[in-house]
């Protein structure tokens, strides 16, 4: 028998400057918590082309994606999915670093996002934050040649 789940291709931004990262506020289905800027892949675009998208509609800056840092696979068993049915669900988070290029610190209308911030690295451990922030950072800080944390 083969275990029936479903996958949902994402890709995050890794933005720093002057000792801070830009980060997104996610509330959605009764969580919430700091997360990357990005988010999941439309039919068929590109992880870069998603990725610029993303951080566009969740900060308003125009990112350039400057090179991918790893690849973050989640797991959660059991979710009920919007059909009602009960599968196992799996993300793969394409983390790329990112250089802002133009445009201006906005929020997300109607999104899953509520605003978005630039917060001080020393800072980010004292955050309710998804554990996509902790991984990227280890990913950013280690930069592993086949982009997975041991």
């Amino acid at each position: 028998m083969t275990l029936q789940f479903d996958t949902r291709p994402a890709a995050y931004a890794v933005m720093i400057r002057e000792g801070k990262i830009l980060l997104a506020y996610w509330k959605q289905d009764g969580k919430e918590g700091w997360t990357l800027p990005g988010g999941g892949l439309d039919l068929a675009e590109h992880p870069v082309d998603g990725c610029r998208r993303e951080v566009f509609e969740e900060t308003g800056y125009e990112a350039r994606i400057d090179r991918m840092l790893g690849i973050d696979v989640g797991h959660w068993p059991g979710d009920v999915r919007p059909d009602g049915s009960v599968r196992d669900f799996q993300a793969l988070r394409l983390v790329y670093e990112a250089t802002v290029v133009g445009g201006e610190l906005t929020h997300e209308v109607d999104g899953s996002t509520t605003h978005a911030s630039w917060v001080p690295l020393d800072d980010v451990g004292k955050l309710n934050r998804v554990s996509l922030v902790d991984t990227a950072l280890r990913l950013h800080r280690e930069r592993p040649a086949n982009g997975k944390l041991d």
